[in-house]
């Protein structure tokens, strides 16, 4: 019988797939409220993509203060160096992107002069003065680093499930719940 790898704590993978979740959603009402008219459900939709934006950054901030107290298991699974390398610079990128997303949307919207509701529960304050030039150049900057993220999550996902698939290792497993 094959040695099986440690798997990842139950808060570990909670986070894990929250922010997966948190992503998604903030993914799909981005896209989703620039490409319906001006309105309330465009209005609502922003309001939605920021709330969930705001959910990312104290995720991804839980997750990183956990994986700093808490050592990710170790793994069985042989990889070349290279692999492990890209494995490595992508998660390291996901966590960068996964702070500055936000960050650099909230700095748009301060600067667009938009208030900035978290689900209806409470506001974040504004970071910049308004500031309309500078916003479209922030707003630039986020849409390009959510691409950059969309393609690093591909590529994350696509190594999950060829780990999976192919290699038939237990690396996806360590991250899913014991059923």
């Amino acid at each position: 019988m094959a040695h099986v790898s440690p798997r990842y704590s139950a808060p570990a993978q909670a986070l894990h797939w929250l922010t997966a979740l948190a992503i998604f959603c903030a993914l799909a009402f981005g896209l989703t409220m620039l490409n319906v008219g001006p309105g309330d459900l465009q209005n609502r939709l922003f309001d939605l993509h920021r709330s969930f934006g705001a959910l990312i950054l104290v995720l991804t901030s839980l997750r990183l203060l956990w994986r700093l107290y808490v050592s990710p298991p170790p793994t069985t699974v042989i990889m070349p160096a290279w692999q492990e390398r890209a494995a490595h610079i992508t998660h390291i990128a996901l966590y960068v992107l996964l702070f500055a997303i936000p960050l650099v949307g909230w700095a748009g919207t301060s600067a667009f002069g938009a208030k900035i509701p978290v689900f209806g529960l409470f506001e974040l304050p504004a970071v910049l003065e308004k500031n309309k030039p500078l916003a479209e150049v922030l707003f630039t900057i986020h849409r390009g680093l959510a691409f950059t993220l969309c393609g690093l999550l591909v590529l994350h996902m696509g190594a999950a499930l060829q780990h999976h698939i192919v290699n038939k290792d237990d690396t996806l497993r360590r991250m899913l719940p014991k059923f």
